[in-house]
């Protein structure tokens, strides 16, 4: 590049749910870097870049698919040499979760003369590939040890960067207030997950269906398309239910743009430790996650002082807890792991009461204001 270096890179190659806890610390990137946010361009995941004009407004953003830069070396090329041609004076990448072929790659090709990252968490199978990474940039800020959760994490790291503290905060996502998608009060259930094995028991589910559907609640289902398979059993659920009437299958049919109109107006969200939990909560929504094991308190449940009162998160700890998600217990294939499986309905149920009766004291403290 022959042209005076000039704005900031901010790599995040990751997921929905990542995306959502980094959001607060986001917000004081341009003070901490000294840039207006029009010279900030996020490179951020296909997964979630429907959504990248309003979260990140003012911003410039570029969608990259991951699992493409990383095994296909002509997308590769295309993407490296775009964000080699930018000629960006600052890249930051404080994902402590990340592949070093993906996130470090671009901090390198960026050729940017401050490359600024967060020390990552290595394996004895990356450290090889991190260690070369980390050679190469001019700051590697620690962010804490393994649990740290990631909303502390990232605002740690927009503390160093700009040399004074800034209090870790809720996610909180700016998002238009839509008409409501369906007139009848409503639960949302998410099916989905990041991979099988870290889904709440499908009849688990529908357990609760069935519970929330007498509480005279519209029940919709959702997930991706990987969830697809999942439609026949609702259905055939729904059919031997005298509740079908309230079941609404939502399931591979709802972007995420709608998805998100859909969460913001539900009286109840339920879903297993995935992005969408993640974003139902940054919207303010009455939200139960059903958490496993894997990364138990690095994503959740959140720290106490960071979880909303309209938030429950739900687990029962096993001594297998903290496996990475590599999972060593016994287990059918395509099946819940165990640690998913160990949560109750009976614990989901009780949670749901306590935030449907908050919501309906919230509802009546309203009315009498009025």
């Amino acid at each position: 590049m022959w042209r005076r270096p000039r704005g900031v890179l901010v790599i995040r190659i990751d997921g929905i749910g990542d995306m959502v806890l980094f959001q607060g610390a986001f917000r004081h990137y341009p003070e901490a870097l000294g840039v207006p946010r029009s010279e900030i361009t996020v490179l951020g995941g296909a997964s979630w870049a429907s959504l990248a004009e309003t979260v990140y407004q003012g911003c410039r953003f570029r969608a990259i698919d991951e699992h493409a830069y990383e095994r296909r070396p002509l997308y590769r090329l295309g993407i490296s040499l775009w964000v080699r041609r930018q000629g960006f004076a600052v890249a930051v990448c404080d994902a402590y979760w990340r592949k070093p072929l993906v996130a470090d790659s671009l901090v390198y090709v960026s050729g940017a003369p401050l490359r600024i990252v967060a020390k990552p968490y290595i394996s004895p199978k990356t450290e090889a590939q991190f260690d070369w990474h980390l050679a190469r940039v001019q700051k590697v800020i620690d962010t804490g040890p393994y649990p740290t959760h990631e909303i502390v994490r990232h605002f740690r790291f927009v503390s160093a960067i700009a040399g004074q503290p800034f209090r870790a905060e809720t996610p909180a996502l700016p998002w238009r207030r839509a008409p409501r998608p369906l007139a009848a009060r409503y639960a949302v259930l998410n099916l989905g997950s990041n991979e099988p094995g870290r889904r709440w028991p499908l009849g688990a589910f529908l357990e609760i269906a069935e519970h929330l559907a007498q509480r005279g609640l519209t029940v919709v289902f959702t997930g991706g398309r990987v969830e697809a398979a999942l439609r026949a059993p609702v259905a055939a659920a729904s059919r031997g239910s005298p509740w079908s009437g309230s079941f609404v299958d939502r399931i591979g049919s709802t972007s995420l743009v709608e998805l998100m109109d859909l969460q913001q107006h539900a009286e109840l969200v339920i879903s297993s430790d995935t992005g969408p939990a993640h974003l139902a909560i940054g919207l303010g929504a009455p939200t139960i996650v059903i958490v496993g094991g894997g990364h138990f308190t690095s994503f959740v449940p959140y720290p106490v002082a960071l979880t909303p009162p309209q938030v429950r998160f739900v687990w029962r700890e096993l001594p297998c807890y903290h496996c990475i998600w590599l999972c060593t217990q016994p287990h059918a294939a395509g099946a819940s792991y165990p640690c998913l499986a160990a949560v109750s309905v009976a614990q989901v149920r009780d949670a749901a009461e306590e935030l449907l009766a908050l919501r309906s004291d919230k509802a009546a403290t309203m009315i009498e204001l009025r």
